[in-house]
Parts: C-alpha cells; structure tokens; sequence
C-alpha cells in the first residue's frame, strides 16, 4: 500500500495540515519542523498526490471542454475531434487535465457554461461557439473566469477567442484556380447566413475580383447541406450551361455531392469542370476523382487554445482574439 499524508504526519509527529502546508511552502512554520517533515517524507518515499497539492493551493488543474456530445456528433462535427486532441496535448505538456461537458442538451447552452464555472472543478473553460450567448459572454468577462472560445463570436464582446481565418482561405482557393486557368467560378455552400460559408465566398470574391472577375450571384448555391443537395446543385450548374468552368465546395460533404453530380452527367474532371473544396475531413479520402484541398490545421487551432487558456489562467486580464492558424493548399485532381 502506498503512504498516504496521514502515515507522514504520524511518523513525524505533527498534524496531516503541517505536512500540507509544508509540502505547499504555505504557513508559518519553524525550519526545524520544515527540515524534520521533509525528511521523513524522503524516508517513507511519500510522493504527494498532485490533485490533492493542487486543492490546496486552490486550483484544480483541470479545465472543462464544453461542445455538443450527442449521438453521432463525429458524423457532423468531425473537426472538434481534432480540436479536443489539440487541446488536450497543450493542456497535458503542463500537467492539466482535460474535461468535457455536453452543452446538447442544456437549453439554453448558457446553463452548462454556468455549471462549469461555479461548480469549482475547473480553473478554466474552453467552450465551443454554439454556446455563447451575448449573456453567457457578459457572465464570462464580469467575473473574469480564464476562458477561450473556439470559433469568432457572431456578436461584440470581450470574450478571449481563436479561430481559422476563413476568408484567407476563400482567397486562396480563388488564387489557385486563377492560378490554373479558371475564371468562370461557381460557389456551393450551406445556408445563406452561415457564417463559415460567407467568410469563404467572401475571400474567392476578393481574389477574383483583385483579378477583374466576379462571381455571379446566380453561381451561388445555398442550403446544400447534404450530398443529394449538393449533387442537385452541381447539376443545375452543369444545365445553365453558361460558362461555369470550376466550382468552390464550402465544404467536402458538399463536394462529395458534386462529385456524384458531375460524374452522373458524365463531366470530365478536371477537363470540363473543376472543382476544389476545404478541409480533409471527413469525406476527401473518398471522393473521385481526388479533390484539391484548401485544408485548415484543426489540431494546430485546438492547440493554440490550449495555449491561450494557459496563458489566460496565468493572467485573467489577458485578452486575445486572433486568428492561429493558416490555410494549406494541397492540389489534387480536381483542378
């Protein structure tokens, strides 16, 4: 059996909090008794267990995870997999554990991020960005709890924040298929109003246009939230037959569906009709022929969180609000 703080405090001869305080450098405590315990802890080989030293020093060394936990969720949100592998590795390269907590079926979101912070089992949130509310935000900088919202904010706050900076990566996709020829481009992403979607439509229509072209805003597909959509949508562009000589995927699911929309008019790739989408994940593997990527380092992003909550629990009045991490080309066959 293991010793415990009661087996030193017995050998020694002193109470089980002299042998905390002395083990956490805290109190007044004479150098005898100091010297004395520290050496009947070396005699009884006691390593302290490090939960127990961070309770009293009044941290936990754990910091919560809040994001959507429901069934199937690596199905429709592969990348916060990512994220969580690279917050963890921060957090664990300096000894913090990593929790998570299901904010699915909180409603609204803001009770979990209540939880998480007056429950006194963490010394800092990471939280996904569904979950933050223009209260849940105010709750968060009133009391200055360290925090770090994965995703931009969709409203004014203060919040401490790291995302990808989506727009960068739409202009790098209209660069490459500049780069190759295309001019006559069409864009298929999900809902009008998602925020992902117009930051990357907005960065192909900065390229383009720094080039003298545009996008036609009867080139622009919306809500193709699934395959059969974007396989739908890719068909009608093919049909207008107006031109279109490459097509931007918000998404890989989208360009899955393109794919399949494209092969069954029997459209050569990348000869007739190019396309390109962003990010590997989940479906890139898979499509035909082989798409160009415009890819999003996810477990860079989740570690530069991990990096920022650090930082924000060394120093509560830090703010940060940036973009980490840049888009990577990686060509395919699709273009």
């Amino acid at each position: 059996m293991s010793t415990t703080i009661k087996d030193v405090a017995v050998a020694a001869g002193v109470s089980v909090s002299t042998v905390s305080k002395v083990i956490n450098n805290k109190g007044s405590i004479s150098k005898e008794t100091i010297e004395h315990v520290k050496q009947v802890i070396e005699d009884l080989h006691f390593t302290p267990n490090s939960r127990a030293v961070s309770f009293a020093k009044g941290t936990t060394k754990n910091v919560v995870f809040l994001t959507s936990l429901e069934k199937n969720e690596p199905y429709k949100n592969p990348h916060m997999f990512e994220i969580m592998d690279g917050v963890y590795n921060s957090l664990a390269s300096s000894n913090y554990d990593l929790s998570l907590m299901d904010i699915s079926s909180d409603s609204p979101a803001k009770n979990s991020v209540f939880t998480a912070i007056n429950s006194g089992q963490a010394d800092g949130i990471v939280v996904h960005g569904s979950a933050i509310s223009e209260e849940t935000a105010r709750f968060i900088t009133e009391i200055g709890f360290p925090h770090v919202i994965i995703g931009t904010p969709l409203i004014e706050t203060q919040v401490c924040w790291v995302d990808t900076n989506h727009q960068l990566a739409g202009e790098c996709a209209g660069n490459h298929l500049l780069s190759k020829g295309y001019h006559h481009i069409a864009f298929v992403g999900e809902k009008k109003g998602d925020f992902i979607s117009a930051q990357r439509l907005k960065g192909v229509r900065n390229a383009l246009l720094k080039r003298g072209y545009r996008i036609q805003s009867e080139d622009i597909y919306y809500n193709c939230c699934s395959v059969d959509s974007a396989r739908e949508a890719a068909i009608s562009i093919c049909k207008k037959d107006n031109g279109v000589d490459a097509i931007v995927c918000e998404n890989n699911v989208i360009a899955l569906g393109v794919s399949y929309g494209l092969a069954s008019l029997n459209i050569s790739v990348p000869k007739d009709m190019a396309f390109l989408a962003f990010d590997m994940f989940p479906y890139a593997n898979i499509i035909h022929p082989t798409p160009t990527i415009i890819d999003i380092d996810m477990y860079e992003m989740g570690f530069q969180a991990g990096e920022t909550i650090k930082r924000k629990m060394d120093k509560p009045n830090l703010l940060v609000q940036s973009c980490t991490t840049l888009p990577l080309l990686i060509q395919g066959k699709s273009t």
